[in-house]
């Protein structure tokens, strides 16, 4: 992150609140406020913080049960130790910072291996390993409403009015109005060290998409919760509210988080060699090694779908034909696959992996992708042809989950998840999709009672 703070800054600069956060399972921060002094006194010590945190869904339901913490382990604590490497202004709030942290085990600072950041951090090592890097960025959509979070509440989140009205993608003049907001949100994103490129109306209605810069996946996933963070609290400071739901309104376009992906060597003279994706004299300039390793994202693309489309709502859109792909298709700059080739020079040739939702939690989708590239080069995997032309026509060769139970399934089916991410991870995860799809299973819809409640 660009713009980093030290403690002295934050003394120096009148600070008086530092945010310490963490991830939790479906990428939504966690943690506690301090002042700077009392951050200069636990840094080293961490701040402890129920495990209940891993232990429950979104609405902080207890009934998910994992063998990692619950009722048999007395809902102990763990510790968030921060990365102070990381500590930026949340210039969206007064006088106040965050930074981010790792989570450990209390009795002996181990790391706790089924949180996001841990996992992440650990395939980035053994790409290392490997004497290579990844850069990626994660491009969000989300959808923004002219009404408060608590005024939704109130009325079941319906009877929303979204920012804009028309269809507004790409457009100048009809974003205009809402520059006032954004311009606020930009300057504080950037001021926070997030590094925003550029933002955009997008085709939905009160659709809108802000752009980050690439980097670093612990860095880059770290700088997207804190921008989703920042995204919510300016709404709300408004008087208005975001979602970063798939598909918040049905008939209408979803919100999409694709990611791009990158790799560089750590040795060598060539562009070819720096540059791994890279060919001088390839078609498209795309080397073997590229074509191999989208051939492990597709392969394994069923085995991570709880990670790419991680709750009920992400189907709505994934099964849909706005452009998230159709099981495992590829193409050069071909938006109706589900990987896409991008770029024309050794820095900018990359994939860019387009099933992801905006519901996704970041840390586990660039885990799950950064696996599926390193088997699918040291298997030399073929993705098959590339496709042409409209691939929602075309026959695929392997379909990905089309609901959250499935996905589930295949998680914790896949050996392939559990050697590359130990089966604490697959067993603590495809638990957590099960308890999803359960709980859904026994819900009781809007859609069932228009439909059945007179006419059966």
């Amino acid at each position: 992150m660009t713009g980093t703070l030290t403690l002295d800054d934050l003394h120096q600069r009148g600070y008086d609140t530092v945010i310490v956060a963490a991830p939790d399972m479906h990428g939504r921060l966690i943690g506690k406020r301090l002042t700077p002094r009392k951050l200069e006194e636990f840094q080293h010590h961490g701040i402890g913080v129920s495990s209940c945190t891993f232990s429950w869904d979104l609405p902080q339901d207890i009934g998910l049960q994992v063998p990692y913490t619950g009722w048999h382990s007395g809902w102990r604590d763990f510790l968030l130790m921060p990365d102070l490497s990381t500590m930026v202004p949340a210039a969206w709030l007064e006088r106040t910072a965050i930074v981010m942290s790792d989570i450990v085990e209390e009795h002996d600072h181990s790391p706790v291996e089924v949180t996001p950041r841990r996992i992440l951090q650990r395939q980035v090592r053994a790409l290392a390993d490997e004497g290579l890097e990844a850069a990626v960025a994660t491009e969000l959509e989300f959808h923004l409403y002219r009404d408060g979070y608590d005024d939704l509440r109130a009325r079941g989140y319906r009877d929303r009015h979204p920012t804009t009205i028309i269809h507004a993608d790409y457009t100048v003049q009809q974003v205009d109005a809402w520059e006032p907001f954004f311009r606020r949100l930009r300057n504080a994103l950037d001021a926070s060290g997030l590094d925003v490129e550029m933002s955009q109306g997008e085709w939905g209605l009160g659709q809108w998409e802000i752009n980050l810069a690439y980097g670093d996946p612990v860095g880059m996933c770290d700088r997207h919760s804190i921008f989703k963070l920042a995204v919510k609290d300016v709404a709300a400071q408004a008087g208005m509210s975001a979602t970063f739901m798939p598909k918040p309104t049905a008939g209408q376009v979803g919100s999409s988080c694709h990611v791009h992906l990158s790799l560089k060597g750590h040795r060598g003279e060539t562009d070819e060699q720096r540059y791994p994706f890279w060919s001088a004299r390839a078609p498209h300039h795309m080397s073997p090694r590229m074509l191999h390793a989208i051939g492990g994202i597709l392969e394994h693309g069923a085995d991570f779908m709880a990670f790419y489309a991680p709750t009920i709502n992400s189907y709505r859109r994934t099964n849909s034909s706005e452009f998230a792909g159709r099981g495992a298709s590829w193409g050069f700059d071909n938006r109706t696959v589900s990987c896409r080739v991008l770029g024309n020079s050794p820095t900018s040739i990359r994939a860019e992996w387009r099933v992801p939702g905006a519901d996704v939690n970041p840390y586990l989708v660039v885990a799950g992708l950064l696996a599926s590239i390193r088997d699918g080069m040291a298997r030399e995997v073929s993705p098959g042809a590339p496709v042409e032309g409209d691939a929602y026509t075309q026959d695929v060769s392997m379909r990905f989950p089309t609901h959250l139970g499935l996905a589930a399934d295949a998680l914790a089916a896949s050996q392939f998840a559990v050697r590359e991410l130990g089966p604490d991870v697959v067993e603590q995860y495809s638990l957590a999709a099960q308890w999803e799809w359960s709980t859904f299973q026994e819900a009781v819809t809007d859609w069932e009672l228009d439909r059945y409640y007179e006419n059966i």
